[in-house]
């Protein structure tokens, strides 16, 4: 790739970029560290307009990483609810912690110090660092890796060991090293904008050199070569009331939903309510005769990047409370919505 097309390929982007890039978001042109990395943690896997509204909320509810640092972790899920993905959380809150206590609050000023942060990688990294810091590092996301295959014609996978290489030294050869947080922006806009999944390809000023537009790729490009195994599985939620109390949980599993909490759970294959109840007998949950049936739900559904969730609520009045449920809390209908909850359960919830 000849070094001049390379000059060009920079000098046509930051050209659109000043006269064309109208996309408004809060945190563009931040230099502060803090919010850039929340705006960066909340965005991850996430589209803008979803994430837009958490990101506000957890700036004016956490204005310093002191007061996220120092905040109950059941508000801090509770704000993140129904963004997904609560692995970001646990790890927002690790560093959060980390950077206030062991730094004195301040972010560490150059890359490779940012990425030994928990839960940030190249990407974030690179973000971090050159909007906050101005150090020379690409970013490379969905947005980017789509630009640069289809603008120079590139069918490497963009999910092997081979195709991350190359694209991670082509995105370092086109940085602009002068402004590298405008370039980095201006290409992620651009992404976002103009060449979309379905691009603007009539308002691109690369059309002339597009490889994939001249060659009639588009739709082929990029390369991806993994398809994600979806995981089915049956949640059969119990929901247990004494008089005005409902026993809830936190799910402490290393799996999906850590940290967040649930009604009592028994997963199978089967909906089939006799061996549903059979099993919370088995469990200790309920005894014979001690309960009313109130309420079989319908059922529920959500769909994970990998996992498909089906569920259905069964809810018993009980004659009296369970002697010993181990890690169970008692809470009333009040005081529950201020526990975060799985979006299945939230959607339950809100139809009662």
């Amino acid at each position: 790739m000849k070094t001049t097309k390379k000059l060009l390929f920079s000098k046509i982007l930051l050209r659109w970029n000043e006269e064309q890039n109208k996309r408004q978001m809060p945190w563009k042109g931040e230099k502060d560290p803090y919010k850039i990395w929340l705006s960066e943690i909340i965005l991850q896997q996430t589209r803008v307009e979803q994430g837009l509204k958490y990101y506000e909320n957890f700036i004016s509810t956490f204005p310093t990483i002191h007061k996220l640092a120092t905040a109950q972790e059941q508000k801090i899920y509770k704000l993140w609810e129904g963004l997904g993905y609560y692995t970001r959380c646990r790890n927002l809150i690790l560093t959060a912690r980390y950077v206030s206590r062991e730094l004195h609050g301040r972010f560490p000023d150059n890359y490779e110090d940012i990425k030994k942060l928990k839960g940030i990688g190249p990407y974030t990294g690179a973000a971090i660092a050159s909007f906050a810091f101005n150090q020379p590092y690409a970013v490379l996301d969905g947005n980017v890796f789509r630009v640069l295959a289809r603008i120079f014609g590139v069918d490497l996978p963009i999910d092997s060991a081979e195709g991350k290489k190359f694209f991670a030294q082509l995105s370092h050869e086109l940085l602009d090293k002068k402004s590298p947080g405008l370039y980095n922006q201006a290409i992620m806009d651009f992404g976002a904008v103009i060449c979309k999944p379905t691009p603007l390809c009539g308002e691109c000023p690369f059309n002339k050199q597009c490889k994939a537009f001249g060659e009639d790729r588009i739709s082929s490009l990029p390369v991806k070569r993994k398809k994600a195994v979806v995981q089915k599985r049956w949640f059969n939620y119990i929901i247990l009331q004494h008089k005005k109390k409902f026993a809830i949980r936190q799910r402490k599993e290393k799996d999906i939903w850590h940290n967040l909490f649930e009604f009592l759970l028994i997963e199978s294959g089967s909906s089939n309510q006799k061996e549903i109840l059979k099993q919370a007998e088995k469990s200790n949950w309920i005894t014979r005769n001690s309960y009313d049936i109130m309420e079989t739900s319908p059922v529920f559904r959500q769909q994970l990047s990998h996992q498909y969730i089906q569920g259905r609520f069964i809810k018993l009045r009980l004659a009296r409370k369970p002697l010993s449920l181990p890690d169970i809390l008692w809470v009333d209908e009040k005081e529950i919505r201020s526990y975060p909850f799985p979006k299945i359960i939230n959607e339950y919830m809100q139809v009662k």
